[in-house]
């Protein structure tokens, strides 16, 4: 039964419901925790266990609650954020939120919230059979969620439980990794199944699911693409350009991709743009390509999967001279005259996740896309499961904003409710064609949000699914990648 909650599952160690390590996705290697991580980590263990103390809780559940949420953001203003007196970025949250759950509002939302990246696997398919990846799960944290047979831990259920139990998501999009069919930890018809099994619990269309396309493969890989649209119904096409090196406007690979795709009538396009996978050119995940297709073909819709963000790179105010992270997104569009109404859109699947520890790289990152994409071409993702439940990054999202010393020398617009709003959820809504007003009536009562429900007023059950997934430093993200024979997360 899904959601269920197993009496001898194991206790968690008790962890800020924010990491402060951000860990890895298996597409990146993570930097080395530094000491500030160390400090927000003691200071949070301090004050989570003086505040549990005065209210008269339980760690745990301080912990679970939105005050221990407001607490983990109040860390992250004090170690790694600047005071608003000398314009840095904060969260929007104050020491009166640590201890009076009334008081936070910021925290919580009643947005329609659309998560376009989401991951799980299939613990029976036959990719086990290779041994590769099921190694590399083993190095996620998520791994220890109790199951006997720890690949479990990142099936269906624990995906339903995490996205859509324990988070305020309302609609996900089910992705991929790049691998032939076959050999893929979730092949499009196991996607399907979930996607049947998610909208029949919520009796609407709650979860869609990408077709994964290798083109590069050889030309069967287009041939397949009918397939997937009329045996799949896939709602969109998702590529990973860096692996096999190709590019969108590559004559021979990209072009007779994107003309199939526009054949098909399925005409978004879901592009893994930086994040480049260790050992690999970052050149060949830049989005300059993204430039290239977009004006030739104004009927195609480009997601920007990551936003072209890249971890060892430090995201500040937009420089054309960037070759790396955001700034090549941001020169595409601009060099392109692309414009804020354009077919271009950017995700923040992990990039998000990332920055949301550094206040300031956050500010700048949403402000360049602000600003020169605009609010109505940014798309909400998480890369949940692998990074456990996407609560905590919705609640930071929600209160976070643009400090107006930032919007006044830099330009950014102010990251707005109706900014927010959009981005959370509406904009992917009109990318994916679904009409809000009739999914929410459809929802309000369905299986999903009974669960949801029951968790919220039940203590036993309301248990942090927070763990840090992915590995968290070099040994452990080059043990990945040998056991996952170089592909990503």
């Amino acid at each position: 039964m899904v959601c269920a909650v197993k009496k001898s599952a194991p206790e968690f160690p008790i962890e800020s419901p924010v990491p402060f390590r951000t860990g890895s996705n298996g597409e990146f290697e993570p930097p080395a925790p530094t000491k500030r991580d160390r400090v927000a980590e003691e200071m949070f263990h301090r004050l989570s266990a003086d505040k549990a103390k005065r209210l008269g809780v339980s760690r745990r559940d301080f912990v679970t609650s939105t005050m221990g949420t407001a607490s983990a953001l109040w860390v992250i203003n004090q170690v790694y954020g600047c005071s608003k007196s000398s314009g840095g970025a904060e969260y929007l949250v104050d020491a009166g939120m640590m201890e009076d759950a009334g008081a936070c509002a910021p925290l919580e939302g009643d947005e329609f919230i659309f998560d376009v990246q989401t991951h799980h696997v299939n613990p029976d398919g036959a990719w086990r059979d290779g041994g590769g990846f099921e190694g590399a799960l083993s190095t996620f944290p998520q791994a220890r969620c109790g199951e006997l047979d720890f690949v479990d831990c990142f099936d269906a259920d624990q995906y339903i439980r995490e996205v859509f139990v324990n988070s305020d998501t309302t609609m996900a999009v089910l992705s991929q990794v790049p691998a032939v069919p076959g050999d893929n930890p979730l092949e499009t018809e196991e996607a399907a199944a979930t996607r049947e099994i998610v909208n029949r619990m919520a009796d609407s269309e709650r979860l869609a699911i990408h077709g994964i396309v290798v083109p590069d493969r050889g030309p069967e890989q287009l041939d397949g693409m009918q397939a997937l649209k009329e045996e799949q119904n896939v709602a969109a096409w998702k590529v990973y350009t860096q692996f096999g090196g190709w590019r969108l406007d590559d004559e021979e690979i990209g072009i007779p991709f994107i003309e199939k795709a526009r054949e098909l009538d399925v005409r978004l396009i879901c592009a893994h743009k930086g994040l480049s996978q260790f050992g690999l050119d970052p050149s060949i995940s830049s989005a300059d390509d993204i430039g290239v297709v977009a004006p030739r073909y104004p009927d195609v819709s480009f997601v920007v999967y990551h936003s072209g963000f890249e971890v060892n790179v430090e995201e500040g105010p937009y420089d054309p001279e960037s070759t790396q992270g955001v700034d090549t997104l941001v020169r595409a569009v601009l060099e392109n005259e692309i414009g804020k109404q354009g077919n271009v859109y950017a995700e923040l699947g992990s990039t998000w996740r990332f920055v949301m520890t550094r206040p300031d790289a956050a500010a700048h990152v949403l402000g360049k896309l602000l600003l020169h994409l605009g609010e109505d071409r940014i798309l909400w993702g998480t890369d949940s499961i692998w990074y456990g439940s996407p609560q905590d990054q919705i609640s930071a999202f929600r209160a976070f904003e643009i400090p107006l010393s930032m919007q006044e020398t830099y330009g950014y617009p102010a990251l707005s409710a109706e900014a927010k709003a959009k981005i959370l959820g509406l904009n992917a809504a009109e990318v994916y064609g679904v009409d809000v007003a009739a999914t929410r009536c459809a929802i309000a009562d369905d299986d999903l949000s009974k669960a949801k429900l029951a968790i919220e007023e039940d203590p036993i059950l309301k248990r942090p699914s927070y763990r840090r997934a992915g590995p968290q430093s070099r040994r452990e993200f080059l043990t990945y990648l040998r056991l996952h024979e170089g592909q990503p997360g």
